[in-house]
């Protein structure tokens, strides 16, 4: 085809003097055209006409705002079915959808059609799109054989193979209950159910519910968004989304709100995200007759045509939208648009909708704090890069203007800025103070503030500035005569600034700067935004800091917004979840309080369900999308499409909540793989065993859930690693050597040395990430020398031909004993292990107690009992020594026939080393275990009638350890359980195994995995085990109802429970 169809002729004159003749019959022949599409960047865009049944190709490079110009144009055949979407790529590949069928893809560059390249048949497809990188997405239905039921399907296509062909590369398999409302360029599949929004993330497969709407959604709800903010449109209503923050920010009604929407749109800039949600609203009427205006004003509109409007039907990019007037395609730079449009900042209070914001007197100047925070940083950033680049000298007095406003900024005393705004009513007046703030700074006393740089932005409504302890953003609002502190990052290395400030968002602010700043303590407190964005540095800084009431404050703070909207401000109370290690370690009480006030916090717009199956405390994520194998599911289908399944006769009342342990489980987005083998960054849940947590269901089902998806199995391999390496060594070890050959033998120590290796590596890696904490544990120490011995008895019995069985022996011993210790991750053998533990625990203070009382008997006895002369035992010795072991050693004496006994000893035993075992102290103290045990012939050799020290010795500790102490002992054993709930102790140290497995056997990705680590997890509970749970919360006090009283109350009236508290 010709590109030549629209003939334009230019008055050189005046280069905006445009007078276009329109060739109707050029474009669609003067059909309407019935869609458009542009492609993901914005290079190219396609129109289709149903009524010429013609595709137009349009060159969107031009600069200037007149109708596009044609770049290809082709006829579709006659008997192909209506085209119901059109997508198209960057480099102008385009798909057709007829009657929810795709045929092929068309290449525009070459005029060529490539029939069915994709390899499968799309019968039911209701989207497709074309990704940033060029990659195309389709949604696909698939009618399951012979039954009813719908199978939902996302395709990912890619041209980068080595013979240039489409290849699909991912698949996606939506769970039923959910419909796609939109597929986003930016990879991005976003999904409703019922009243719920879901986002999932085809690339990192992660998933989130980003909204939840009093009323339901359907289909018709739409979507538009960025890399930042998403935009929704559920009936007549606007919101919008942070997805930094993600929460809903704000929200408007489009029909009577048109003020507050426009100056939102205005001051913002997000009309490009906005535009395409706004059809059949006056605000997008008053856009086109602006710009219609602005055409007759240029005459680049003819006559005829200036009675007109343009069709809804819009795409748009950044800067330009793209619309539909007189059959052609309009090119219109919103920039200009929104400059032109006739705005206002007062907001009348009757209009304002639903501000997500905790303070209404704060929406005159939320639209530049949400700008700096959330919505369009990026202006600010670009400011902040190019002020370290204009650095001056050190100064003590700045200021600048613009127009009819100037600030001035002075440092006073050091330590002190003080900032004032000056206002002309006109060109020609003075300069009037109308503002002014001092910010005091908690400095050193060598430390002092100099002025680096200032820079006004935004109608000189907002300021940057620079200084050698930090970058300040600060707030003028004119109305109320105000300034405020919007941002504040302490530091003192201005090159290392630059690093920090290198991404395009501003950096979160850091512990020095809350430490230094008041100011800005108290903006991030009372802001919900900056809260939410800086509120766990803050929390950490007042935890670290003691600050008792600052953490009080934040601890309300959270759990009000939380209450106020349940369904979308869960994401608040990660700020409290992610420093429970830091409470844990300073004010453990917050976490006792945190886990009862959100015990049974159930799922938004919850109902009993009766389900056929027992799921009690089945955890689950509120999104679950993994890639597939399609051919497999398929034939999987096939095969149990004539199933009979067997109907359960039980049917089970369960209720839905949530875990309100937010982000507790995550771990650090940012990270080094190499560094992470060495020293991993732990998350929240491995830096906080707190039995506190374990008490309730929300602490149970984040165990079971761990457990369930990968702690189990890993915990598996690790045991039958071991059993392995227990097995060789054993076999090397215990089988004689006529029933093995000495190859074999060594083979078995060569395994078992090798599989002792890798587990001493583990446990090293154990010590090294926190040696302190590891030298604590006796389990830990135990097993470290475990795997020592057996990584080094192998290699020494390889190295010696002599039999030796003394190390074997230990070593054979400690791995059955570490064998053992394997079972304590089974609830009905680890709770015996608890039960030792606990007993080890209270009985060490005794166990001391009664190590000393041994020695000093040992010592006292030693000092009695021990020969007072030299004597030898290969030797006989002779004198008048009653301790000398051979006058203990047992004689025989002769009897004559006569009755009579010799005086003399007949036959004398040779006495050794256990004859008297107070020849050596260190003989000493195991005769007196042996006493202990109450073995007491380590005695039975003195006479005691003529030994009264020793009876009086013997009478002294038999009474103070086997009498008294030992049954002291039994009595603590008894009550060493009152008061603990051994089944939550248990939970604790399961937590601790799969918090070593996180640690010392995930890889570092594995760590940041969505399905095995999400945000948010909900689990089901039985309704009757639901009720008898909260009667004994009651029972025991702890059922608190005054935090999240709506929820609670509810949930009390669904299971229809009374609750009186002051009863």
């Amino acid at each position: 085809m010709s590109k030549d169809k629209v003939v334009i002729k230019i008055d050189k004159t005046n280069i905006d003097k445009i007078d276009i003749d329109f060739d109707i019959d050029k474009s669609h022949n003067g059909s309407s055209i019935t869609l458009i599409e542009i492609s993901p960047n914005g290079k190219y865009l396609v129109s289709y006409s149903k009524e010429d049944n013609l595709i137009i190709g349009w060159n969107v490079e031009i600069k200037n705002e007149i109708p596009l110009k044609l770049d290809k144009k082709f006829s579709l055949n006659d008997k192909i079915d209506e085209i119901d979407k059109i997508c198209v790529s960057d480099n102008k590949k385009l798909v057709c959808l007829y009657n929810e069928s795709i045929k092929g893809i068309y290449d525009m560059n070459n005029n060529n059609f490539q029939n069915n390249k994709l390899n499968r048949d799309f019968d039911r497809c209701s989207f497709c799109i074309f990704n940033m990188i060029g990659e195309l997405v389709i949604y696909n239905q698939t009618l399951v054989n012979n039954t009813f039921n719908i199978d939902h399907h996302i395709f990912i296509y890619s041209m980068k193979t080595k013979n240039n062909k489409w290849k699909c590369k991912k698949i996606y398999k939506i769970p039923r209950g959910l419909k796609v409302i939109r597929i986003s360029k930016y990879n991005k599949l976003y999904l409703y159910s019922d009243n719920s929004i879901h986002e999932y993330n085809l690339i990192t497969e992660n998933s989130r519910k980003i909204f939840v709407s009093d009323e339901k959604i359907d289909h018709k709800a739409r979507i538009s968004n960025n890399e930042m903010i998403i935009c929704i449109r559920i009936n007549n209503k606007i919101i919008i989304c942070s997805n930094e923050l993600e929460i809903p920010i704000v929200s408007f009604d489009i029909v009577n709100n048109d003020t507050q929407l426009c100056n939102f749109i205005h001051h913002t800039g997000l009309i490009h995200l906005l535009l395409p949600l706004l059809n059949g609203s006056t605000i997008m009427e008053n856009y086109w007759n602006e710009f219609i205006n602005r055409l007759k004003e240029k005459g680049q509109l003819s006559k005829e045509y200036q009675t007109e409007g343009f069709s809804y039907n819009i795409r748009t990019t950044i800067e330009y939208a793209f619309g539909i007037l007189n059959g052609n395609i309009w090119k219109i730079k919103l920039e200009e648009i929104l400059a032109k449009m006739d705005l206002t900042y007062e907001i009348p209070d009757e209009t304002i909708e639903n501000w997500y914001f905790d303070d209404d007197l704060k929406i005159n100047k939320t639209y530049d704090h949400l700008n700096i925070l959330l919505l369009n940083p990026y202006p600010y950033i670009n400011t902040i890069h190019a002020l370290f680049q204009k650095v001056t000298e050190h100064k003590n007095e700045l200021e600048e203007s613009q127009n009819l406003i100037k600030w001035k900024i002075n440092i006073e005393n050091g330590d002190k800025i003080k900032l004032q705004v000056f206002k002309k009513i006109n060109i020609s007046s003075l300069w009037e103070l109308i503002c002014k703030r001092v910010e005091n700074l908690n400095l050193n006393s060598d430390s002092y503030i100099d002025l680096l740089n200032i820079k006004l932005l935004n109608d000189n409504n907002i300021i940057i500035i620079l200084t050698n302890i930090g970058l300040f953003i600060y707030y003028f609002n004119e109305i109320n005569e105000s300034i405020t502190l919007n941002y504040y990052y302490y530091y003192t290395n201005i090159y290392e600034l630059k690093r920090i400030f290198s991404k395009s968002t501003l950096p979160l602010s850091n512990y020095a700067s809350f430490k230094h700043c008041d100011g800005w303590v108290l903006n991030v407190k009372d802001d919900k935004e900056s809260l939410l964005k800086h509120g766990v540095v803050l929390l950490k800084y007042a935890v670290s800091e003691r600050n008792v009431e600052l953490i009080e404050d934040i601890y309300k703070k959270c759990m009000n917004y939380f209450k106020e909207d349940p369904k979308n401000n869960k994401v608040f109370l990660s700020i409290i979840t992610s420093t429970m290690p830091l409470l844990n370690i300073y004010y453990p009480e917050y976490i006792s309080r945190y886990s009862l006030e959100t015990t049974m916090i159930t799922d938004s717009f919850y109902k009993i369900e009766y389900r056929n199956e027992d799921l009690h405390l089945y955890t689950f994520l509120q999104l679950q999308i993994g890639s597939i194998w399609y051919k497999y599911e398929m034939l999987m289908n096939k095969l149990v499409v004539n199933h009979a399944y067997k109907d359960r006769n039980t049917i089970m009342p369960t209720i839905t909540f949530m875990n309100p342990y937010i982000r507790f489980v995550n771990y650090p987005r940012d990270y080094n793989w190499f560094f992470e083998l060495f020293r991993p960054q732990p998350s929240p849940f491995v830096r906080t065993i707190n039995n506190d947590i374990y008490k309730t269901w929300n602490g149970e089902t984040l165990i079971n859930f761990k457990w369930n998806t990968y702690g189990r199995y890993y915990y598996s391999l690790i045991w039958i690693g071991f059993m392995v390496l227990h097995g060789c060594f054993s076999a090397a070890v215990t089988i004689p050597p006529q029933h093995i050959n000495e190859n074999t033998r060594k083979q078995l120590l060569i395994a078992a040395f090798i599989l002792g290796f890798i587990h001493l590596i583990f446990e090293v890696r154990h010590y090294t990430y926190n040696p302190t904490k590891y030298l604590l544990k006796p389990w830990k120490l135990f097993d470290l020398f475990v795997h020592f011995l057996s990584t080094y008895t192998p290699i020494f019995l390889l190295s010696t031909n002599d039999r030796i069985i003394e190390i074997p022996t230990f070593t054979c011993l400690v791995l059955n004993i570490k064998f053992l210790l394997f079972f304590r991750a089974y609830e009905y053998f680890g709770v015996f292990f608890v039960m030792i533990v606990v007993v080890g625990k209270r009985m060490i203070s005794l166990l001391i107690i009664l190590l000393i009382i041994t020695i000093g008997y040992a010592h006292a006895f030693y000092i009695l009992l021990s020969p007072n002369l030299d004597f030898s035992l290969k030797e006989p010795t002779y004198n008048n020594d009653t301790n000398n072991p051979w006058n203990l050693a047992t004689t025989y004496l002769q009897v004559f026939e006569n009755g009579t006994i010799s005086p003399n000893p007949f036959i004398i035993q040779q006495p050794d080393g256990n004859t008297n075992m107070f020849v050596d102290f260190r003989t000493a103290l195991f005769a007196m275990y042996k006493f202990l045990t109450g073995d007491s012939g380590v005695l039975s050799n003195w006479q005691y009638d003529n030994n009264p020290s020793l009876i009086i010795m013997y009478i002294l500790f038999s009474f103070m350890t086997v009498v008294y102490l030992m049954n002291l002992f039994i009595g603590l054993f008894t009550s060493a359980f009152e008061g603990l709930d051994i089944r939550v102790l248990y939970l604790a140290q399961k937590a601790e195994i799969l918090a070593e497995i996180e640690l010392f056997y995930l890889l570092p990705h594995q760590r940041r995995w969505e399905e095995w680590f999400p945000e948010v997890l909900y689990y089901h509970a039985d309704a009757d085990k639901t009720r008898g749970k909260i009667k004994e919360l009651m029972s025991k006090n702890e059922w608190n109802s005054d935090e999240l009283q709506e929820i609670k109350k509810d949930l009390l009236n669904k299971l229809r429970i009374q609750y009186n508290p002051g009863n």
